[in-house]
């Protein structure tokens, strides 16, 4: 299946289907110098079928994890593409999840002022959510997705079969994209998830429906000045949790499960903390609020005093609401804690 992704400038198809990364020069431009960005956790077959169809074509791997997503190896990959004099006119893959998909596109803005970029995710966190949209960042200071830009890619290719060799906490921490855009747009998708009694054979429609969800909100608004910040639904206390590194190794979509709840009013909180629970995602955590609060402050959405917040109220609803970032300690004690 292709899905366009219609923008007034920056227009590009995203492409769902199995085998697709086996005939990857079938979608892609890759007569031409061609950067490889990937990770030490993605199986290596992935990047070198990339390498195979690239006329000039070199892997860079950078290490597993979020921590990669730093300006150390944001300037070291560009010092590579210089060393082998890459010119406005070639062009960076990212083949792995949302990592390498933020650090690639955001090497790929800046490199001469931009060149072409393209996104082959292989996790299910990244095909549903990070992949398209066109936000590529890194890290600094401790503070998530701080420096960054607005950059979409040439075209995105999801193969679902790379999903068979991800572990399967990975998944559930991917397919919570899903539950969570499922739960503020589409009563219908979360219902699917809620009930699946065979994940895998509906891991295809509920790719395509959270891509058809996010590709709606990004047409609508491409720079994020109002309706998509409904994809943050989860995130601003996600993101607090994530920052904080005296809370052990969770993963981005375990962080964004726990930062749904306090967002939600009762009758869809229970149903998100059933749906969480049936996929092994956490739905309480220990710290304290007082811990969080001190990185939502640092938060991106934060203004003054107040911050943005997406509400669940119902099941496939959602309301964004201005709240005192004080009172967002009674939410999160009151959800999570």
């Amino acid at each position: 299946m292709i899905l366009p992704l219609n923008l007034e400038a920056d227009s590009y198809d995203i492409v769902v289907e199995r085998g697709s990364l086996n005939k990857i020069s079938s979608y892609l431009n890759l007569d031409r110098k061609v950067l490889i960005l990937t990770d030490s956790g993605v199986p290596k077959e992935y990047a070198k079928c990339v390498l195979k169809a690239s006329k000039d074509g070199y892997i860079y791997e950078i290490e597993q994890g979020e921590a990669s997503k730093c300006f150390d190896n944001y300037k070291s990959i560009l010092s590579f593409m210089v060393e082998k004099s890459f010119t406005r006119t070639d062009c960076l893959v990212a083949v792995g999840g949302g990592v390498c998909g933020d650090l690639g596109g955001f090497v790929a803005s800046s490199y001469m002022r931009g060149i072409d970029f393209y996104n082959v995710p292989t996790t299910l966190l990244s095909q549903l959510d990070s992949s398209i949209g066109g936000k590529v960042a890194i890290d600094l200071d401790g503070v998530k997705n701080i420096v960054g830009a607005f950059y979409q890619p040439k075209k995105v290719v999801i193969d679902p079969n790379t999903l068979k060799t991800l572990d399967k906490r990975q998944l559930m921490a991917g397919l919570c994209e899903g539950i969570k855009m499922a739960a503020t747009m589409d009563s219908e998708l979360f219902e699917l998830i809620e009930n699946s009694s065979d994940l895998d054979s509906n891991l295809d429609n509920i790719i395509i429906g959270g891509l058809k969800l996010k590709k709606y909100v990004v047409e609508k608004d491409p720079k994020e000045k109002n309706l998509r910040k409904v994809l943050n639904f989860g995130h601003t206390i996600g993101h607090a949790i994530e920052s904080n590194a005296n809370l052990g190794e969770l993963l981005h979509g375990e962080c964004v499960a726990l930062g749904m709840l306090p967002m939600a009013s009762e009758e869809p909180r229970a149903r998100l903390k059933s749906v969480l629970k049936k996929y092994d995602l956490p739905t309480n955590i220990d710290t304290s609020s007082d811990i969080l609060l001190s990185y939502i402050k640092r938060d991106k959405k934060a203004k003054g005093d107040f911050i943005t917040v997406v509400f669940c109220d119902k099941i496939g609803e959602f309301t964004m609401k201005d709240i005192k970032i004080e009172d967002m300690k009674k939410y999160i004690d009151g959800g999570i804690l």
